[in-house]
């Protein structure tokens, strides 16, 4: 049974790159919607905000769509690495906790973003 599941690789890998594509969409339009608010929240320029935003828009257009797959997936790695990097050091959020996200989201979406980039193209993307 499981040997025949291998003939479903690329469907499978289709839907993590789809799901991941929505994730990093989702969060990336509310930073080109109101970047002043996040801005003000996080300390940071307008300008930062809406790069990051950006960023997270087309990575996640091109990792979902499998456009530039690779460069993608890394510039969304690199954005996770940042985010991390704010949970734990700025705001001391825990790897895991009940009353927000831990660092753990993070850390997993980086994960995927690497295996992604390593992963290259597959059957279902735009550009081979």
């Amino acid at each position: 049974m499981l040997a025949q599941m291998s003939q479903y690789h690329d469907e499978a890998f289709l839907l993590v790159r789809l799901v991941v594509g929505y994730i990093f969409i989702y969060h990336g339009l509310p930073k080109l919607r109101k970047p002043e608010g996040m801005a003000q929240g996080l300390g940071w320029p307008k300008g930062a905000i809406m790069l990051i935003g950006l960023v997270e828009l087309l990575g996640g257009l091109g990792v979902g769509l499998g456009v530039y797959i690779q460069v993608c997936a890394i510039l969304l790695a690199l954005v996770m690495v940042g985010a991390g990097w704010m949970k734990i050091t700025k705001w001391k959020t825990p790897f895991f906790t009940m009353t927000a996200t831990g660092w753990e989201y993070d850390l997993i979406l980086f994960a995927v973003c690497l295996f992604i980039a390593a992963h290259g193209a597959s059957m279902y993307s735009l550009m081979m």
